[in-house]
């Protein structure tokens, strides 16, 4: 039987090269683990930084290492800013 992977939301400490990240986990006392990107971000040319938010899904069974599956957004300047910068770039003809 096939266990269920564990999901959790953190934020990304520091790019190591190679596609892996060291990721602290938003739990109960600080947690850190080492994560490798999925294949849809791998695909899609997705840029994950120190910093941003991420979605890690862990197997139950080494829960020292996980798989980044997705970045999430944080609503915060960083939106006000990008939409600033995409309204500003319509108006240049």
């Amino acid at each position: 039987m096939k266990q269920e992977s564990l999901s959790f939301e953190g934020i990304v400490l520091q790019e190591l090269g190679n596609s892996m990240f060291r990721v602290e986990l938003d739990m109960a006392g600080s947690h850190e683990i080492v994560c490798t990107i999925s294949g849809k971000i791998r695909k899609n040319f997705i840029k994950i930084l120190a910093g941003d938010r991420v979605l890690v899904e862990m197997s139950p069974y080494d829960l020292t290492k996980g798989r980044i599956e997705r970045r999430l957004s944080d609503r915060g300047d960083n939106t006000e800013l990008i939409n600033n910068n995409s309204k500003s770039k319509k108006k240049k003809k």
